[in-house]
Parts: C-alpha cells; structure tokens; sequence
C-alpha cells in the first residue's frame, strides 16, 4: 500500500526542468523533513493523517488514467518526500501502459527504484528550511539514479541560501541547476508583487555572480493559482 495525500490534474508542472509541460500530480504523503517554509504540510504533517489514503499501486493507475482519459503522459511524484515509500510496482505498472515519471525529492533518501523513473529533480533544502543537508544522502541518491537525466532545484529565500547554492553548483558542475525564489506566503494568499519582487532579486543576485549556467524560473503554480491544493 503507498499513502497518498492527493492525486489531481491534468495540470502542468509549475517548476524545475519540466514547467509547463501537461502532467499528472501523484502527491504521495509523509515526509522525513519539516522545512520552515513548506508550502505542502497537507501531505507532511500527520494532523492531516486522516486525509490520506491508503491505495494500492493499481488503484492509484486506474485514478491517473481515469484523469487522462486514458491518453499516457508524464507523471509526476511529489510529496511530502515519495522517496521514503516503496513506488517501484507504480512505476512498473504506469509504465507498461505508457506513462512517463519524473520525481521531486531533497535527496535525504535513496532507493534503487530512482533509475526506473525517466527524471528525477533533486531539492535539497538550502539553510533556510531549518533542516540539515547530508553531504552522503545526497550522494547515495545520485549514484541510485543512475544514467536517467537529473537537474538540481534549489529554492532561495535569503543571501545565505545563495552562498549555499554557489557552494552546490561547485560541488556538482555536472547538474543542471535551477534556482527559484521562495513562496513565504504559507498561510495567506501570495502578495503577487512581493513575488516578483523577490524573482527580480534572484535574477540580479545571478546576474551580479555571472551564474550564466543556470535557469532563473519562477513556481509558475504560485502566479496561477496562489496556494491553492489539487491545481
């Protein structure tokens, strides 16, 4: 059984090397992280566990290709963090039907299932957050990756979380990076003009460092739909 806290969409992706492309989100629920600026803690914290389900792999597949109309397209493993679950038979099965996946995870938790996916974006969690970066997490998730593509998403909320990202692109030149400025409106309806605001930052901050290998992107569901669940 994987615990689920929403399955939802089509929609599109709103970040990371896939934004904009039609999708179906397979929110699985738990997380081995508490970041102070969470912007999913219905699928994190356990207040909200009797929101969850329980499915099995088959009824999870039969509920993305109800929402597709049958018709295959990416689909998209988020959470919470889907590392910490078992999602190898979801893959196998969405698989066989023609379905793609891609994964979002911090990288605190490794599984030989990650090769089997078609991407993985890793977001480790810059100082901000509150939690702990594990140099060797992170490494043993890479390596069970394998050869499928992986891009490094890294949220920047202050000038610390900056240094930290020059610290990663440093230690991993090999990883396409992408960069995003932090949604701090948790509980309340997105200031539209703060967000800009704060992308602008980001986009002088990069241009100041000559990062001209990175990709600057805004989380384009925030612009659209605020915080809104299941969108």
């Amino acid at each position: 059984m994987i615990l689920i806290s929403e399955i939802f969409g089509p929609t599109i992706q709103g970040e990371g090397a896939a934004i904009g492309v039609p999708t179906v989100f397979v929110r699985t629920a738990g997380c081995d992280f508490r970041c102070h600026w969470c912007d999913t803690l219905h699928a994190v914290d356990r207040s909200y566990r009797s929101e969850w389900l329980e499915m099995t792999p088959q009824q999870i597949m039969d509920k993305v290709e109800h929402l597709s109309k049958g018709q295959p397209l990416l689909i998209t493993l988020s959470g919470g963090n889907p590392a910490t679950q078992d999602l190898s038979d979801l893959i196998f099965l969405g698989k066989a039907k023609g379905y793609r996946f891609s994964m979002e995870t911090q990288g605190s938790v490794s599984a030989p299932w990650f090769a089997d996916l078609d991407m993985i974006t890793f977001s480790p969690k810059p100082p901000s957050s509150g939690m702990r970066f594990r140099p060797e997490r992170f490494e043993a998730c890479l390596r069970a990756a394998g050869d499928i593509p992986v891009s490094l998403k890294i949220v920047v909320a202050s000038d610390d979380d900056m240094l930290w990202a020059e610290q990663m692109k440093e230690r991993h030149p090999e990883l396409p990076m992408y960069l995003q400025p932090c949604n701090p409106f948790i509980d309340d309806e997105p200031d539209q003009n703060q967000l800009a605001a704060n992308m602008r930052k980001l986009v002088d901050s990069v241009m100041e460092r000559g990062w001209y290998n990175v990709t600057v992107l805004p989380q384009l569901h925030v612009y659209l739909w605020g915080n809104a669940t299941g969108v």
